[in-house]
C-alpha cells in the first residue's frame, strides 16, 4: 500500500484473494475491512492537509473515486459468491452476506458523498463524507438509497439524521404511523396508533422497542411520530378512526356508481391495507430496486374471479339480462354469428431486457408477463400471464417460447391475441413484468412488479398503429405513478454527451414487442371468442370448440329462450376451470392433435363431426382430470407441485391412449375420485354469465 500527497490507495484484489486460505466469504470480509481502513486513512489525509489548495484537492478526488471502484469491484465479488463455494459449511450464511453487502453500500456511499464535496470544493469534507441521509435519494448506486449504516460507531451521524427527520432524542415513546408485520424473528409487529417504548436506537435505523404488553422487538424508525399525549392512539381493535371510516363510507358510495371494471378503487384500497408491505422492507434493505413495486396485476387477481379468464369465457347478458350480448344465431352459417370488434390483433412477445436482478437474500421462483387491456384507470379485461425463461449467464436477458405445439405448457406461449369492443380512446395493453420470490430467512412468498410499460392502440386520430416490433421502455412504481424508473442509480450514472446518453437508454430495462397482422383464417377464429378475451393463440382452437358447444346448447336446444332452467352438460359445467389450470388444458390440447391427425379428411370437413369428437376427447381427458384425486392441488411458481402434477398428467394420458379411453380410469375400483357434486355435471348459465356494463 503506498501514501503520499499524489498517489493512489491502491488494492490488488485477485492477489490479496490469491494469498488467503480462507473460505470466500471470509476473504470477501477482510478485503472490506481494508478498504475501510484505506477510506478512514484518506479521511484523515483530507483534514490534516490544507484542501483549499486545487491539485491537493484534485488529488484527494481521484483516490475517492479510486477507492470507490474498489469498493464496488469486492461488492461485485460479494454477490457472485455461492454457499456451494464455501469449504466448510457456514452458519447462518445468507444472513452473513446480506450484513456484509450492507457494509459495502455504506462505504460507498461515503466515497460518493466525499468525491462529490471535494468536487464542489466544500469546506467541511468530514461532514460531507458522513452526511448519507441529505444525499440519499440523489446519489445512490443500485439501490443504495434503500439501506441505512449499521455501524455501531456511526451513531454521531444517526443523531444528525435524526435531527434532519424531526425526531426528539430525548423521547421514550413514540406513536406508530401506520400497521407493520415482522419481516424478521426479531422484529416487533404493531398496528397504526400504539404507543411504544423506546428501549435502544440503533444506527441502522431499526430501534429497539417495547409494546403495551412488555413483547420487546425491533421497529423502523420510519414508522414513529413523538407521542406528546395528544397524539390520537386509537386501540389497534377498535377499527378505524373516524377519517378512515369516513373515507371507507365515501368510498363505498361512489362504488356503486363505477362499472365493475373501475379497478382504481380496489387498487388504492388494495394499497392502504398494505401501506406497510414486505416489498418495504425489501427496499429498505437494499435487496430490490428503489422502482420495484408489489404486483398490482397479482393483487388483482387475488380478488376473487373478476379479472380470471374463466370469468370472461362465459357469455354475457344484455343490461336488462333479457338476451346475450355477444352469443347469438346466424341461420345461414347454422352456428354462432362472428362478432368483429374494434380490437382484434396477434402479438408475440420476445424478449424483456437489462431487468435487474433483486439481492441473494430472495430466491426467484418465477419470471412472468403479466398482460391485460388498459385505459390508463381501468383494466377492461381479464388477466394473462406468460412465463419467461432465462439463462444462468445471461440472467438479466428473459425470453419466451412462441408457438408451442404438444405437451409443452402453453404458459410459455410468447403468441397471444387480443380481443375488445371498447371504444374507449386511451385503449392500450397494459404490460407487467414481474417475478414470484421466496426468503430465504423466513419462507414468505411475494409478488414483485420489476417494471411496467403502456402500449397504446390507437394514435391520436383513431387510427390503428401498425405493426412492427416495438422496443417499450419499463417504468418503475405502479401503473398509477409516473415518472418513477426501476433503477435510478442507472440514469445518476449517465455522464453527459449523445454516445452517453445512448448507452444509458441501452441499459434501461425494456420489453420487446411484435404486433403481428392477423390474416382471415385467424381472423375468422378470433371472431368467434368472447368481446373481450386476452389469452394465448395456441388455446384458440380449444376455446372456439367451447363457444360452439355454447351456442348450440343456449341458442339452437332450447326449448325456448324463456326457458331457464339447469342443463346437463360435463363440458359447459367444467370447462372454465381449465383456464385457472393450464396444464389440464395442455392435456386437453395434446388430446385433440394426437385424434385430429388420425381423423380422415372428409371428417376434419365436417363441423358438427368435429364437435362431438371434441366433445369425446374432452371426457376422456380434461374431465376425469379434474374429478381425479392423484393430482395435487395446483400452486403456483411450486416446481415441485408442477412437476408432480406433469408426471400424474402424463401417465393418465398414455394410460389413455393403450386403453383407448378414460372409460378404464373411471370404473377401475383402485382409483379414487372425489365425491360426486351436480356441479360437475350441471351448466347454469345464468348464475355463470356476465351483465353487460355501459361502457364509453
Amino acid at each position: 500500500m503506498l501514501e503520499g500527497d499524489s498517489s493512489f490507495y491502491v488494492l490488488d484484489h485477485k492477489t490479496m484473494s490469491a494469498k488467503k486460505t480462507r473460505s470466500p466469504l471470509q476473504n470477501t470480509v477482510r478485503v472490506t475491512d481494508d478498504l475501510k481502513r484505506q477510506f478512514e486513512d484518506l479521511l484523515n489525509d483530507t483534514l490534516k492537509k490544507d484542501s483549499s489548495d486545487p491539485s491537493i484537492r484534485k488529488d484527494f478526488y481521484q483516490r475517492s473515486v479510486h477507492l470507490k471502484s474498489l469498493v464496488d469491484t469486492n461488492r461485485e465479488t460479494l454477490h457472485n459468491l455461492k454457499k456451494a463455494d464455501e469449504p466448510a459449511p457456514v452458519g447462518n450464511y445468507d444472513q452473513r452476506k446480506e450484513d456484509e453487502d450492507r457494509r459495502l453500500i455504506q462505504l460507498s456511499q461515503k466515497l460518493q458523498n466525499l468525491a462529490k464535496a471535494l468536487s464542489r470544493g466544500d469546506g467541511d469534507l468530514k461532514e460531507a463524507s458522513e452526511d448519507e441521509e441529505e444525499s440519499e435519494g440523489e446519489e445512490e448506486d443500485e439501490g443504495e438509497d434503500q439501506d441505512n449504516d449499521y455501524e455501531e460507531d456511526e451513531e454521531e451521524e444517526e443523531e444528525d439524521e435524526e435531527e434532519e427527520e424531526g425526531l426528539d432524542l430525548t423521547a421514550k415513546e413514540f406513536i406508530t404511523l401506520g400497521d407493520f408485520q415482522a419481516q424478521q424473528k426479531d422484529d416487533l409487529t404493531f398496528k397504526k396508533g400504539e404507543v411504544l417504548q423506546i428501549l435502544n436506537r440503533k444506527p441502522d435505523g431499526w430501534w429497539v422497542a417495547q409494546n403495551s404488553k412488555g413483547i420487546r422487538g425491533l421497529v423502523p424508525k420510519t414508522y414513529l411520530q413523538v407521542y406528546s399525549g395528544d397524539n390520537h392512539s386509537p386501540d389497534p381493535n377498535e377499527g378505524e378512526s373516524a377519517e378512515e371510516e369516513e373515507e371507507a363510507a365515501e368510498e363505498a358510495t361512489d362504488s356503486k356508481n363505477r362499472p365493475e371494471t373501475d379497478s382504481t378503487s380496489q387498487l388504492s384500497a388494495s394499497k392502504r391495507t398494505q401501506e406497510m408491505s414486505a416489498t418495504d422492507a425489501l427496499t429498505t434493505m437494499g435487496t430490490i430496486p428503489a422502482g420495484f413495486r408489489s404486483s398490482t396485476l397479482a393483487q388483482l387477481l387475488k380478488q376473487g374471479d373478476q379479472y380470471r379468464s374463466s370469468r370472461y369465457l362465459q357469455p354475457e347478458l344484455t343490461a336488462s339480462q333479457l338476451a346475450f350480448k355477444d352469443l347469438s344465431w346466424d341461420l345461414e352459417r347454422g352456428g354462432i354469428q362472428p362478432l368483429p370488434t374494434r380490437v382484434a390483433l396477434v402479438f408475440t412477445l420476445w424478449s424483456c431486457k437489462m431487468i435487474p436482478l433483486p439481492g441473494a437474500s430472495i430466491q426467484i421462483l418465477s419470471r412472468h408477463v403479466r398482460h391485460c387491456l388498459f385505459d390508463g384507470t381501468k383494466v377492461l379485461s381479464n388477466i394473462h400471464t406468460v412465463r419467461a425463461t432465462w439463462l444462468p449467464k445471461n440472467s438479466r436477458t428473459w425470453t419466451f417460447s412462441p408457438r408451442v405445439t404438444g405437451i409443452l405448457p402453453s404458459m410459455l406461449d410468447g403468441d397471444c391475441f387480443v380481443r375488445s369492443a371498447s371504444q374507449f380512446p386511451e385503449i392500450g395493453i397494459l404490460f407487467e413484468v414481474g417475478v414470484t420470490y421466496i426468503r430465504s430467512s423466513t419462507g414468505e412468498r411475494g409478488e414483485l412488479s420489476c417494471g411496467w410499460t403502456f402500449l397504446k392502440l390507437f394514435d391520436a386520430s383513431g387510427i390503428p398503429i401498425p405493426s412492427k416490433t416495438y422496443e417499450l421502455t419499463l417504468n418503475g412504481g405502479n401503473p398509477y405513478e409516473q415518472g418513477v424508473e426501476v433503477d435510478p442509480s442507472i440514469s445518476r450514472r449517465a455522464n453527459s454527451g449523445v454516445f452517453n446518453q445512448m448507452m444509458t437508454h441501452r441499459r434501461q430495462p425494456r420489453l420487446l414487442v411484435k404486433l403481428r397482422s392477423v390474416n382471415r383464417r385467424r381472423r375468422e377464429m378470433l371472431s368467434l371468442l368472447p368481446e373481450t378475451l386476452v389469452g394465448s393463440m395456441c388455446q384458440v382452437p380449444l376455446l372456439v370448440f367451447y363457444r360452439q358447444i355454447l351456442g348450440d346448447v343456449l341458442l339452437k336446444e332450447r326449448v325456448n329462450m324463456q326457458n331457464i332452467d339447469l342443463i346437463c352438460n360435463p363440458l359447459l359445467a367444467t370447462f372454465p376451470r381449465l383456464m385457472d389450470q393450464p396444464d389440464i388444458m395442455d392435456a386437453l390440447r395434446s388430446g385433440w392433435a394426437e385424434k385430429l391427425n388420425s381423423l380422415k379428411r372428409s371428417e376434419k370437413g365436417d363441423p358438427e363431426f368435429l364437435k362431438s369428437t371434441f366433445i369425446q376427447v374432452y371426457h376422456d381427458t380434461a374431465y376425469p382430470l379434474l374429478q381425479s384425486t392423484f393430482l395435487q392441488e395446483p400452486r403456483w411458481a411450486d416446481d415441485e407441485t408442477e412437476a408432480a402434477r406433469w408426471k400424474a398428467i402424463a401417465d393418465f394420458l398414455k394410460q389413455n391412449r393403450e386403453k383407448d379411453g378414460a372409460l378404464h380410469y373411471l370404473l377401475s375400483p383402485d382409483c379414487l375420485h372425489k365425491p360426486f357434486d351436480m356441479s360437475e355435471i350441471t351448466y347454469d348459465f345464468l348464475d355463470a354469465s356476465r351483465t353487460s356494463v355501459l361502457t364509453a
